[in-house]
């Protein structure tokens, strides 16, 4: 089937149900590459008004660490995506959690074994570690050799009265081809002879991510599934059941791995990695979906909020690459955009957390409006909201300047006239104003205007650079801005 065939029938689904999932496994953070593919899945749904769902695969028990899936609700809620189905709304295919579908996987595993399609292996993971090291080094394709495929029925009794441990194994019919529909590629095609026999049990009786997950599709009606290019063997695997199962199969979407900008598979040790980092760091959610949404993509306008990506997303033209750079620095500039347009009450709300967390004991005694009047003299200059903290420290913690520092900013024949001048024109100002006012007019001529604002910035703030003079002293108040002068 061609690509447009298959978009074709896409269309088609308008006037059907259209049932995607996002079915994230809690054992370990939500990386960035889990937040696209939940976002790919909930804008393709929401533009054909079907039903997105939130399955939670916590098969694994020994590796979950969110049992409850409560950090992982959070986040998905945090970015401002809904499911139309899942554990904390419900729905009719529940239980959402696949540790609670135990009975369902039972049952189809007795139809698979009544039909002499799967067969006990009684492999040791040690057993299989030597063979696939063997297979590499003879330069094999590292494949299950099939040694426990045709045991009598006394061997295999013999094995269980001793206790031996044993998966399931699904029977592989190596002489098949396999095809399904991707909605990048068209029709994929696939040798099983380049597959071997799958586990679909662990030797603790739990069921396998391949297939707990092929059969939650299948209970659960399943239209597409979107989900990464490492998948791609898995989806041959589960077209296998599917097939034996005799179930309608899904349009599948393999989307691109995303690589770091130096050309390596983005991983735990990458800035912008882990949706935690990025929130405690200060990205917003609003920025983190709209670039994720414009990788690998082309907008007239990149700046755009969930609704309008949800309208513009493009499925009609999807990229067939199987990787896509992931840019920390361009996710900063989106942030910076986004920050930038926010008034100043939503700023303040947004920002105040972290001022909180830096100056607990000072934030207490300035005003709303002071706070405001602060932001808004910064906005455009913050990328994310966590630079709030060293952009305002001047304001609550501040360290007096001696004077011997100004010798690195000014020449030092300088400093003493420096310091008679701004002392003289603080301790005669009126206002704010009236200060800076003074300052322009009566800066010495023999120190060059940057030295001699620098200077002044550095006793102001603690750093040459920064906001503009009468913002700093605007933002301080005039009796703060005396008091730091006059004590140099």
């Amino acid at each position: 089937m061609s690509r447009k065939l298959i978009l074709f029938f896409g269309v088609l689904l308008r006037m059907s149900k259209v049932r995607t999932r996002f079915a994230p496994a809690p054992t370990g953070i939500m990386h960035i590459g889990n937040i696209r593919t939940a976002l790919l899945n909930y804008i393709f749904t929401q533009q054909y008004q079907g039903a997105c769902i939130l399955r939670i695969e916590d098969t694994d028990e020994k590796r979950n660490i969110d049992p409850q899936a409560d950090q992982l609700i959070q986040h998905l809620t945090w970015m401002q995506l809904s499911f139309q189905e899942g554990p904390h709304v419900g729905g009719p295919y529940a239980p959402y959690f696949q540790s609670q579908r135990q009975p369902i996987y039972e049952q189809y595993l007795k139809t698979l074994q009544e039909k002499n399609l799967i067969y006990r292996c009684f492999a040791s993971p040690e057993e299989l570690e030597t063979k696939r090291q063997r297979q590499l080094a003879m330069k094999q394709p590292p494949r299950y050799d099939r040694a426990y495929a045709n045991l009598t029925p006394e061997q295999i009794q013999a094995y269980l009265d001793a206790k031996t441990p044993f998966v399931w194994r699904l029977r592989i019919d190596s002489n098949k081809l396999v095809s399904f529909a991707d909605l990048a590629r068209g029709t994929l095609t696939f040798d099983l002879k380049n597959f071997s026999d799958f586990p679909l049990t662990r030797q603790d009786g739990s069921f396998t991510f391949i297939f707990a997950n092929c059969i939650d599709d299948i209970e659960m009606k399943i239209s597409h599934v979107f989900r990464g290019e490492e998948h791609l063997s898995n989806t041959v695997h589960q077209i296998v059941l599917y097939q034996l199962l005799q179930a309608p199969l899904p349009i599948f979407w393999h989307t691109p791995i995303l690589f770091n900008t130096n050309g390596k598979k983005l991983s735990k040790r990458d800035r912008g990695f882990s949706l935690e980092d990025l929130k405690n760091q200060g990205f917003l959610p609003e920025a983190i979906n709209n670039y994720l949404m414009l990788i690998g993509n082309s907008f007239a306008h990149e700046i755009m909020s969930l609704e309008e990506i949800t309208k513009n997303y493009n499925f009609n033209n999807l990229s067939t690459a199987g990787q896509a750079k992931y840019d920390i620095e361009k996710l900063l500039w989106v942030n910076h955009k986004w920050i930038s347009k926010y008034n100043a009450k939503k700023l303040l709300e947004l920002c105040l957390p972290f001022l909180e967390q830096a100056y607990p004991q000072t934030i207490k005694n300035i005003s709303t409006e002071k706070l405001q009047y602060l932001l808004s003299k910064i906005q455009t200059d913050l990328h994310t909201l966590a630079e709030i903290v060293p952009a305002l420290k001047f304001y609550f913690k501040y360290e007096q300047i001696h004077a011997t520092l100004l010798a690195s900013i000014l020449p030092e024949t300088q400093v003493v006239l420096f310091l008679e001048q701004v002392k003289q024109d603080i301790q005669q100002a009126v206002s704010e104003a009236d200060f800076v006012q003074k300052c322009k007019q009566n800066k010495p001529a023999l120190i060059a205007s940057k030295e001699y604002w620098g200077a002044l910035r550095f006793i102001l703030t603690g750093s040459q650079i920064g906001l503009a003079i009468h913002d700093i002293v605007e933002g301080l108040g005039l009796e703060v801005a005396r008091t730091r002068i006059l004590n140099v």
